[in-house]
């Protein structure tokens, strides 16, 4: 197993540090922002290879950037990378789709503004499926992006780029954004911590506010709490949505012990993998031994909602497929979308007529979600049905498209929920797998009330004292490094 674990952190200028901490060494001059560039960019350049998880580098540009740093940012000079879905001034966008011309954009999007205003360096851009469809990180213009848990495995999806490099210790935070669990998987298949905030907490992706639901939401992977509580604390100074209680910067575990509804089963009898049911029973026990009262309730849906969530994002494929020279690019060629894009823009097309009514029972779930929050301040349930799957767990199988959409939901039954709600999540490493794999659990809370969460994450994380690779790789013993993986696109099955 050592030799299919890839770590990169070293004593170099950025250590085993998390951005919180490599932020304060260099603000006290302990390194300066050149020197933690330049080691993050080896370390870039050294798993890589292994993980496949850069699309596009700006390595010039970021050690450009370090030396005329204005230190502005409570993160300033700490490396990260945008996920490639994203305008980054100068780099393209590709979606992770064949369709999209590789050309550089004029211009950032806001949410990468957003991050800027932190002090964060950009180093390049994140890899992701194509326009993020897969719980799985898997293109066939890209290839697949390992687990650097065990490069045999996925490193989840969409963000599975950004939560690779940050797991491997490339940076400690990156940018995600989560549609149905895009940042919650990844960081559940990589150990790492994963909040999709309250929706309009931060700037919304880039045409969302026009949906019917806007379920696309931004955020960040990182490998502590207290890392992701900051970089919410300080990107609300950048945008402040006055409709939402101001989050501010949560530093500690709240004192108020909370209702927790531990959500039992899942949506069509989905069966739930023993070691991740095992999980939750143990972080709902240790809930309780926290002083929290934990009750357990049944799966809330009706098994319909899948098919609803499926229908709606069908919509959404639809109008990347159809209308791409639009909302993408003029020179976006919809001929060369992967089968699923396409699979899922067609049985929209057939479905069309139902679509309202698939709107208004989707909306209708901020009903039931309401009504549960009057009796739990939390509901807790896996944030996946399994630990990482096998890499190419999408284009591998012979199947059709239809088929892997069941795959799909059958993998992640449960993130798609607070996307349709708006609600906030987080995913949090509560557990190892029988075959030495992260496994997360996800809490989420009513609308607005991303604090509650990042305070019992700080209490979980102090409780828990989960595992990162470096400690990982540290107990066992050294026998070689891990072997490389191949960067060939993946072969689109017809």
């Amino acid at each position: 197993m050592k030799d299919l674990i890839v770590n990169s952190m070293t004593k170099d200028a950025m250590g085993d540090c998390d951005a919180t901490s490599l932020a304060k060494r260099i603000a006290d001059k302990e390194v300066s922002t050149a020197e933690v560039t330049e080691a993050a960019i080896a370390r870039a350049e050294l798993v890589n290879p292994k993980l496949n998880a850069i699309v596009t580098e700006s390595f010039d540009l970021a050690r450009l950037n370090a030396k005329t740093h204005s230190g502005q940012g409570v993160f300033a000079g700490v490396p990260t990378f945008i996920k490639d879905n994203t305008d980054v001034k100068g780099l393209p966008t590709l979606f992770g789709s064949r369709a999209v011309p590789n050309k550089p954009v004029k211009q950032n999007g806001e949410f990468t503004d957003q991050m800027l205003s932190t002090g964060l360096t950009i180093l390049g851009k994140s890899t992701l499926p194509e326009f993020g469809i897969t719980p799985v990180t898997e293109s066939v213009l890209q290839g697949a992006t390992c687990n650097p848990w065990n490069i045999n495995h996925s490193s989840g999806g969409s963000s599975g780029g950004a939560a690779a490099l940050v797991a491997a210790g490339v940076v400690p935070i990156a940018h995600g954004n989560d549609g149905g669990g895009s940042i919650r998987i990844p960081a559940a298949c990589c150990g790492l911590v994963g909040l999709k905030p309250t929706r309009n907490r931060l700037v919304n992706m880039h045409g969302t506010e026009a949906l019917p639901i806007n379920v696309g939401h931004e955020g960040v992977l990182t490998r502590s709490v207290r890392d992701t509580a900051l970089f919410m604390a300080e990107a609300e100074k950048h945008f402040r949505n006055n409709k939402l209680v101001e989050l501010g910067h949560v530093q500690a575990p709240g004192k108020k012990r909370l209702r927790i509804g531990l959500i039992s089963g899942a949506i069509k009898g989905i069966t739930i993998q023993s070691d991740v049911q095992r999980t939750l029973n143990e972080t709902g026990l240790l809930c309780e031994s926290l002083g929290h009262s934990v009750e357990e309730i049944a799966f809330p849906f009706e098994d319909r909602m899948a098919d609803d969530f499926i229908a709606y994002y069908a919509f959404l494929f639809f109008s990347l497929h159809r209308f791409g020279k639009f909302v993408i690019d003029p020179g976006f060629n919809s001929a060369k979308v992967e089968k699923l894009c396409a699979h899922l823009s067609n049985s929209f097309v057939g479905n069309m007529a139902k679509f309202p009514f698939v709107v208004r029972r989707l909306k209708n779930a901020i009903k039931v979600t309401r009504e549960l929050h009057k009796h739990y301040d939390v509901l807790l349930c896996p944030t996946l049905a399994s630990s990482a799957p096998k890499n190419n767990f999408i284009y591998n199988q012979a199947l059709p498209a239809s088929a892997t959409v069941n795959i799909m939901t059958e993998f992640a039954p449960f993130a798609a929920l607070q996307n349709i709600t708006g609600e906030p999540a987080i995913s949090l490493p509560m557990g190892t797998s029988d075959n030495d794999l992260p496994i997360g659990m996800q809490f989420s809370a009513g609308y607005g009330e991303d604090k509650v969460l990042l305070e019992l994450a700080y209490e979980l994380e102090e409780a828990k004292a989960w595992k990162h690779i470096h400690e990982q790789v540290a107990k066992k013993p050294t026998k070689k490094t891990a072997r490389k993986t191949t960067k060939k696109p993946i072969a689109e099955k017809s």
